[in-house]
């Protein structure tokens, strides 16, 4: 099965051997995405609502870049610095997502890159 990396200027280059997203078959990979400005490639400021809103802006353009939308996504994994944090990184992430709402898994991390307060990956099913 061929492996197609597939990327977005709306969200922020990859800084290592890895790519935003791989499309394999009908399925897309999106890499870990943390709140970094694309345009300047700074950890944006905040607190984990604001970075949630950044984090999932750049997830939505990648899968967007793939020919799908938000509504194709079938499972996140939320990366928390801090599970204090979930009850706000919860309401901010709900307004990104109709139902049915993608399988989610939250957990907390001793660290994420540049000290962001959350990463998200996800796996989404691509149309047609």
């Amino acid at each position: 099965m061929a492996r197609t990396p597939i990327t977005s200027t709306g969200a922020p280059a990859a800084i290592g051997p890895y790519s935003q997203a791989v499309r394999a078959g009908d399925l897309l990979f999106v890499s870990g995405q943390v709140p970094i400005d694309p345009e300047t490639g700074e950890l944006i400021d905040g607190d984990v609502a604001a970075q949630t809103d950044r984090v999932l802006r750049s997830l939505e353009a990648i899968v967007r870049a793939a020919g799908a939308t938000l509504g194709d996504v079938v499972k996140t994994t939320v990366y928390l610095a801090d599970m204090n944090d979930f009850a706000t990184m919860n309401r901010a992430y709900a307004t990104w997502f109709a139902a049915p709402a993608p399988a989610r898994a939250a957990v907390q991390v001793a660290r994420l890159p540049k000290d962001a307060q959350i990463e998200i990956d996800a796996i989404v099913r691509l149309p047609g």
